[in-house]
This record gives C-alpha cells, structure tokens and sequence, in this order.
C-alpha cells in the first residue's frame, strides 16, 4: 500500500522537491536563535560588543522575515500538492467506479461511496502534505538540535536523549488502537452519508406518507453510532496524546534536575545551561511533531485504505477473446443459461430462448419470477452461471462490452434523468448528435411540442431525476434518448406500468414507433399491451413455464390465460 501512495507524488515531484527544501530551510533557521543566544550571553554581552550584538539581531530578523516567505510557500504550495494529488486520486477512483459490475451497486450504498470519495480523500491530501515533511524534516531537525545540544554538554544531551525510547515504545503501544478507532470513525461517518443520501433522495416520499419522524429515527441511529465510533477515537487519541505528552514533560524534569546537578558541581557554566534551555525546544518540538502526526497519519492511512478497497475491487473486464462488433442484427438466444445474484440460489434455472432478428418478444409472469433479470442478463450485466447467451450466433463473452451495450436500448418503469437541460438528457443517447438529430428523436418520441412550450425549450434544466416532469414526459424523454441511439435491440423493462390510460396510450404509441424493425424485449405487467407480441413467455420461479403467441396461450388455457382474464375482468 505505501508503494501504491507514493506513487501519486510522481506526478508532482518538483513542488514536493522544492517543499521538503523550504521545510529544511525553515528548520535550519530555527536553529539559529538558540546558537546566538549562547554567543551572546558567553561573548557579546560579557564582552560589552554592541555592534556585533545590533549586527546579530538585524540578521536574525533577516532571517525571520526569509522563513515567513518560506512557511507561505510550505503552507500553500504544499497543500495545493495535496490538493492535487486528492484530485488525482478521486479521479482514479471514479475512472474505477465507472467500471465496476452492476454488482457492486447493488452491495454498497451510494452515500457510503460519495463518503470513500471526498471525506476520506480530504485525510488523505493532509497526509500526502504533512507526512514527508512531518517524517523527514523532524528527524533531521532531532538530528541537527542533538548534534547541537552535544556541543553544549554531551552527558547532559545524554541523559535527556535516554527518555526518547520511552516516549517511542508508549506511541507504538497505542498507535494501533488509535487506527483501529479511527477506521471505525471513518466507517461510521460513511453509514451518516449514505443515510442522508438516501433520506434527501426520497424526501418527497416522505412528505407524501408524512414519515419524518422515521427518517429521524433512522438518521438518529446512524448518527449515534457515529458518536460511539468517535467516542472509541477520541478517547484512543486522549490516551495517546495524554501519555505521550507527560513523557514529554518528564524531558523537562529530568533536564531542571540533571542541569541543576551538573551546574551546582561546576559540569556547565549559566551561559550554556541557559542556551541549552532554549534550545532544548529544538530537540522537544520536532519530537512533539512526529507524535501529533501519528494521529494524522492513522486517519490519513484509514482513509487510503478505503480508497483502496474501491480500486481494488475486480472491475467488468472484457472476455478473454472478446472482440468489438458493429451493428447487429438482433438474433437473441439463450441455452440453458442459470443465474443468481451473489451467493443467493439461482433466481433463472435452465432458460432457453430463440428470439428471432426484428421480432417482439413478451416476458411476462409473477413479480419476482425472473422477468428483469433476463432483461439484466442480455447487456452483460451481469455474469452467467451456467450455460451460454448468443446475439447473432455469438457468445457475448466474445463481445466487447462497450460494442455489446452500443447495440442495445433500454426503457425502464424507473428511469434515471440527469439535472441537466433536456437536450443533454437527450444527446445522452449518441452525445455526438447534431442538434437536428436531437429535435428528430424528441418528435418521434411525441415530446417535442411539450419541449417548445417551455420558456427556455431545449436548454430548460429539468432539475434532479427530472423532478420538474410529470412520468409520462420524463418516459418520452427517455424514449427520445432511445431514438437517438437508434440499437437494434431494444428492451422495454414495464416501461408504461407505472402510467395512467390516457398517458400510457401516448407513450404507447411513441413506443410502436420506436420498436419497428427492432428485435424488442418487453416485460409488461398490462397484458393487453403485448397481445400482438409475435411470442410470449410466461416466467415463474425462474423457469418457463409456457411460450407461444397470445392465441395459442389462450388455448393452452394456462397461468397466462388466467392472468389474461383476470385482467380483462378487472378493465370490464
């Protein structure tokens, strides 16, 4: 994993170069101070020389002012690599996400994903700022104040230097209780997102079934096992900080009692017993950074230990001797093909279809039956577990997905509309349509007329999941993105069920257009709908239990037939 976050600094080598220079720089002129002040409390001022004295202080303010240029420079220029380098990964991140399987969507709330993405990346970037310069710079600067402090009065330094193996093996006792603590913090923040997520998402539902009070039980929940996580964090870095700092000042004990010792015995004169006082910072406060940063650096590691997860998790890759095809024909077959979802029992057992290049072909049967997971199973959404599903002869294995899934369109009950204007909706179908290709697909789809009624037409933003349309106009729309793709196959998952009569019929029509001379898969729940489907299959617990055209289903006097005139009934 370090080698796999390093790698992100590649890109940006010269600025953390020239960081890690400022930041040794810096850590230089702090050495300065305490240097003059022990030449000027055992030369200059013994010695009465005021022009060195004026001399000294002009150049350490000199110094000074050169170190607040040079701590803007760590302060900006840093955290802007940081900032990159979070932009760099969030990229990478969601370049990975748009390749994941339905799968993962289906196992992962999206409020927990937007949280891998931008809370724990923010750890992340502080890390990717802090932790060179925190590591490499503080060792250097122990190194140099020690080396220093040994000029003063070796034994002295010594004795001070003996508490540092203390303070190292507390930090590493409880450095990974506080990791553990912080993953946990981290992973209970994700439950808060994707609760609120979810809550905003259906926020009109619960308006409608006047259900606040739920979702704040819900929101309370999360929200209380975020308080516990952080509750678990925070007393872990109480413990760490708490100990840590009376090591830390159990430095400054032993060096008022050894110095007292060595001053009182003649061992150190008051000049350099005071120098070494001062300096002793230098010593203390690099030491003091290295312990603060572990815990950025456990929150920062359980952050990229999330991002990495995400990254790698097996993403859809094309079979092994899959390659790209132009535009089919539509032939559909299945062979005895199996599926279930995860480790679930198979929810499709033993299907076998022919579905012939142009024709309409009707899924209809029990909710649960299996209907949307063949629908699911066609664009290679999903990976088989037993047998093989052909489109003009060959095995979709063999098919890259992109030229697979370039063929097919797709209408569902459920459609997703982007919050964007209603000609970027549209061109989502070929995103490379001319205008006049656009206003072509929205006429067909009967929803061009509606569009010039509209104060700003084609450029009108139609808000979140296109919340401003009413079902039937944001059915149209994606009826019209359809059009615009122009698949030879085409699958209508109950595209009209969730219509009324006279909206349906609209649509209805619209889709009669958009199905000629297509091979066309539809799942309907309103039979009369598919009657002059040219073959129907009836599914129930994953199997087929009857095929043929309406009227030979009719006949048959089957679970079709019987679902045919419990409907009929229903409309009389």
């Amino acid at each position: 994993m370090f080698k796999r976050f390093v790698a992100y600094y590649k890109p940006h080598k010269k600025i953390f170069m020239l960081d890690m220079g400022a930041s040794l720089i810096v850590a230089l002129i702090g050495v300065i101070y305490p240097m003059v002040t022990r030449t000027m409390l055992n030369d200059l001022i013994p010695n009465r020389n005021y022009r060195m004295i004026v001399i000294f202080g002009v150049t350490l303010l000199l110094l000074y002012f050169v170190r607040m240029l040079l701590n803007f420079f760590i302060q900006y220029q840093g955290h802007m690599m940081g900032v990159r380098m979070q932009a760099h990964m969030r990229a990478d991140m969601f370049k990975r996400l748009e390749q994941l399987p339905f799968s993962f969507y289906d196992n992962n709330e999206t409020g927990k994903i937007m949280s891998r993405m931008t809370n724990d990346l923010a750890e992340v970037t502080e890390l990717a700022h802090h932790g060179p310069e925190n590591i490499i710079i503080s060792v250097i600067s122990v190194i140099i104040s020690f080396t220093y402090l040994a000029t003063i009065n070796l034994t002295l330094s010594l004795i001070v230097f003996a508490c540092v193996p203390f303070l190292v093996v507390v930090s590493l006792v409880l450095r990974d209780r506080m990791g553990e603590a912080f993953t946990k913090n981290r992973q209970a923040m994700a439950l808060i997102n994707a609760s609120l997520e979810s809550s905003i998402s259906g926020i009109r539902v619960t308006k409608a079934f006047t259900n606040a009070e739920k979702e704040q039980e819900k929101f309370d929940e999360s929200n209380a096992q975020f308080r516990e996580a952080s509750r678990g964090a925070y007393k872990a870095m109480g413990q760490f900080h708490s100990s840590t700092s009376f090591i830390t000042d159990v430095f400054n004990v032993v060096l008022l009692i050894a110095g007292g010792i060595f001053m009182y015995n003649g061992h150190i004169n008051f000049a350099d017993y005071s120098a070494f006082i001062v300096s002793i910072n230098l010593f203390l406060n690099p030491i003091n950074t290295l312990i603060r940063f572990t815990e950025q650096y456990q929150s920062g590691v359980a952050g990229f230990r999330r991002f990495v997860e995400i990254m790698d998790t097996e993403p859809e890759l094309d079979g092994k001797n899959a390659k790209p095809v132009e535009r089919l024909s539509g032939k559909i077959e299945f062979r005895d093909v199996s599926y279930g979802y995860g480790e679930e029992k198979n929810v499709l057992k033993d299907i076998d279809l022919n579905i012939d290049s142009g024709k309409t072909f009707a899924l209809v049967g029990p909710s649960g039956g299996g209907k949307t997971t063949i629908c699911h199973l066609i664009p290679h959404f999903y990976n088989i577990r037993q047998g093989r599903i052909l489109i003009d002869g060959k095995d979709i294995n063999d098919i890259t997905l992109t030229s697979l899934r370039r063929n097919i369109g797709i209408v569902q009950q459920d459609i997703y509309l982007f919050n964007a204007s209603i000609r970027d909706n549209i061109l989502y179908g070929r995103l490379d349509a001319t205008e006049e290709e656009v206003i072509e697909a929205a006429k067909r789809a009967n929803i061009h007329d509606y569009i010039m009624t509209m104060p700003e037409g084609y450029d009108t933003v139609i808000g979140e999941r296109g919340v401003r349309l009413s079902g039937g106009q944001k059915q149209r729309l994606c009826i019209a993105r359809v059009f615009l793709k122009n698949p030879p196959i085409l699958i209508l998952d109950e595209a009209t069920s969730a219509l009324d009569n006279t909206t349906e019929i609209l649509i209805q029509q619209a889709l009669d257009e958009l199905c000629k001379g297509r091979t066309t898969i539809v799942v309907a729940h309103r039979l009369s709908t598919i009657k002059n489907a040219d073959e129907i299959a009836v599914i129930s617990d994953g199997r087929i239990i009857e095929q043929g055209s309406h009227d030979k289903l009719i006949e048959e006097n089957g679970m079709y037939a019987m679902l045919y005139s419990q409907q009929f009934r229903e409309i009389a």
